[in-house]
């Protein structure tokens, strides 16, 4: 017998419930559910949806993300195209690919758009509890609008989403903002940091004194003990910000103090991409240890014009599918059962012809059903279906077909009540079957 191949390191597969694993990796049921919320939440804020390539050019996120990120630095899967030699990455986020969409089909042309998408990311890390090499987004994004009043929005966009799926901001998740100003404030702080940070050089680890002149403002976000009281006591960049930066801070701040969204203001948070200016914000948890950022996002406006097209506003969040199901399963949440409202038993092989034709009408009439396959007796057959999680087991037995029924066994609430339903007027009975299934939700 021939070895074994498994999964690339990092990168998991996602299977149904009813195949037995030992990790704690979300199931397809689970991810399932959460497409479908993201889906209804992002259609009510008039979001469209929009795919791009796995595979971009590398040049790509050197321009957008910086090459002095650690995600240029270290993490991308980056290759050569034997073909023609062209140099491609496997996408690490989604917004450059994004911008680049928008700027090659110049989709901005006949104004703004609001868009998202869901989809793998691939960065070589060393693979944790919720940190993957092949990882999964949310990510949506607002191009073309310059105010606030968006930036606003879409941190209440994500509150909207954390209610839908049953988390209770500021206890299972909490908002945490700033402000990065624009270029020059940004400059003028910069310059401060490395002051600062070069008087306390015997402090700086390596990867500090690596960044103290290219992205100084990535020491900010360290996470050394070692380095914590410096980090505290550096400059912080609220103090460079100019009235119309602050301005833009204060209108968000008034639209989420409005909606009664708690949110604590974090001068250290900054983000991992150099495309960010004004607002940032993170939802943060503590209930996954050391990876407690769920959602991060911001706006980037000068990113439109560095990728080649008409300079434009932008602003958006990513969120980690991943650690956000891996939060949810932490919790305990209730969400929606994948079980079938029904499983189809048919003992005799000439009960299946008119078997599978009422099953047919049922699923024509929106009913979920399994139907029984590869044979079996009448006891492995309940058997099967008990393990399905099916509200309801259809009988077609030999008597049934004889008098042009089937019988309706409950399975769930303990009755084993059971009624006789007429093969004649599948679709008068349909309704029924599936409102009463549709009683037992959750698991």
């Amino acid at each position: 017998m021939a070895d074994k191949i498994n999964a690339v390191k990092g990168m998991n597969d996602i299977l149904p419930a009813s195949v037995p694993r030992t990790d704690k990796l979300p199931d397809s049921a689970l991810w399932h559910w959460f497409e479908s919320t993201v889906r209804t939440v992002l259609s009510r804020y008039g979001y469209q949806y929009i795919l791009t390539p796995v595979v971009e050019p590398t040049a790509l996120f050197v321009r957008g993300l910086g090459e002095v990120t650690d995600i240029v630095e270290k993490e991308m899967y980056s290759f050569t195209d034997s073909m023609n030699g062209d140099k491609l990455t496997l996408r690490p986020e989604a917004t450059a690919g994004i911008v680049r969409a928008m700027v090659e089909h110049n989709a901005l042309y006949n104004g703004p758009l609001r868009l998202w998408t869901i989809g793998p990311m691939f960065r070589h890390e060393r693979p944790q509890k919720g940190r993957y090499r092949q990882f999964h987004q949310l990510d949506v994004e607002a191009l073309g609008f310059a105010g606030p009043d968006v930036d606003a929005e879409l941190i209440l966009l994500v509150r909207t989403l954390w209610r839908e799926l049953g988390l209770v901001e500021g206890q299972h998740v909490r908002l945490e903002i700033n402000s990065l100003g624009q270029p020059a404030e940004r400059q003028a702080h910069r310059e401060a940091l490395i002051r600062h940070f070069e008087a306390h050089a015997d402090v700086l680890d390596a990867d500090a004194q690596r960044r103290l002149h290219s992205n100084p403002l990535r020491i900010l976000d360290t996470k050394n003990p070692a380095m914590q009281a410096m980090v505290e006591a550096a400059p912080q960049l609220m103090d460079f910000l100019g009235a119309e930066s602050r301005a833009h801070f204060d209108a968000v701040r008034a639209v989420l103090d409005a909606a009664g969204l708690a949110y604590r203001i974090n001068p250290r948070l900054v983000r991992g991409m150099d495309y960010y200016n004004l607002t940032v914000f993170e939802w943060v948890t503590d209930q996954l240890g050391s990876q407690g950022t769920v959602c991060g996002g911001g706006r980037y406006d000068g990113l439109i014009g560095q990728m080649g097209g008409k300079p434009a506003p932008a602003v958006g969040f990513g969120l980690g599918i991943e650690r956000l199901l891996l939060l949810v399963q932490e919790l305990g949440l209730a969400v929606p059962s994948a079980a079938p409202a029904a499983y189809a038993i048919v003992p005799s092989a000439a009960a299946l012809p008119r078997a599978m034709a009422a099953v047919e009408q049922l699923r024509a009439a929106g009913v979920a059903v399994v139907q029984h396959a590869g044979g079996g007796g009448m006891k492995a057959q309940f058997k099967k279906a008990d393990a399905s999680g099916a509200r309801f087991a259809l009988i077609f037995g030999d008597d049934e077909m004889a008098r042009g029924e089937v019988t309706v066994k409950s399975l769930r609430d303990g009755s084993g009540a059971q009624v006789a339903r007429p093969l004649a007027d599948v679709a008068g009975w349909a309704a029924t079957l599936q409102s009463s299934a549709a009683q037992d939700t959750t698991s």
